[in-house]
């Protein structure tokens, strides 16, 4: 094991967390207001429309495809009954499938941005940094997935990735997991922590601010004024 493999699966990750939850906190006490997606709805929504429901219900599907194969410990599937076939069939399929809808939505989306004037000229480094680093951690994620694991491929991430990630979490990563994974995996996995790195900076930070206060908020009740009431009103 070299010095390389210890940097990479081992110091290189704590490094990007580390960015990633400072970076987080130095964002919200430096700059509150520019915590959002900053919506260009207004310049373009069409091409918006199509993209955004796309690409986000895409990307919600694939996180918890993550969760269920790299947080959950494959011993779980074993004892609910779950087995090899069962699992891998559903992460090809329904897995694939997801990883369709998200490309083809950030595709959308890109091009929206690049093909709109308007956009294109409100736009900063940082947003075509982020959509872009987006792109590529999906598409070689969904290149693994089709390209290596539906073509008969026998490396199981879950008895690999799966513990090094979670031994991450833990503070006592075993590096080797990684060093006989597929360049496939393991580029995508170097490639999401570089995300990890850049996200506190761009506007990916929204995905934190979930309005979840409009659940418990009470209902705006609005009626229309009456043509009387309209005219006095108008007259003051």
């Amino acid at each position: 094991m070299s010095s390389l493999d210890l940097f990479l699966w081992v110091i290189f990750p704590y490094i990007c967390l580390t960015i990633f939850v400072l970076g987080h906190i130095y964002r919200y006490n430096t700059d509150q207001f520019g915590w959002s997606a900053k919506s260009s709805e207004f310049l373009e929504k069409k091409k918006l429309k199509w993209g955004s429901i796309l690409f986000h219900w895409g990307i919600i599907f694939v996180f918890f495809g993550h969760v269920a194969g790299v947080l959950i410990p494959k011993v779980f599937y074993d004892t609910v009954g779950i087995t090899e076939h069962m699992y891998h069939f559903g992460a090809v399929w329904f897995g694939g499938a997801a990883g369709v809808i998200c490309v083809i939505g950030g595709a959308l989306l890109f091009a929206r941005r690049a093909s709109v004037k308007r956009i294109k000229m409100n736009s900063q480094f940082k947003d075509w940094l982020s959509l872009v680093m987006l792109g590529i951690v999906v598409i070689v994620g969904f290149t693994n997935t089709v390209g290596y694991t539906a073509s008969g491929g026998d490396f199981d991430y879950r008895v690999t990735i799966g513990p090094w990630f979670r031994g991450l979490l833990t503070f006592n990563p075993d590096h080797a997991y990684m060093i006989g994974a597929p360049i496939g995996f393991q580029a995508h996995v170097l490639l999401a922590f570089v995300l990890f790195a850049i996200w506190p900076f761009t506007r990916l930070v929204h995905v934190w601010s979930l309005p979840l206060a409009y659940l418990k908020r009470r209902y705006l009740v609005y009626r229309k004024m009456s043509p009387a009431k309209n005219q006095n009103v108008t007259k003051r």
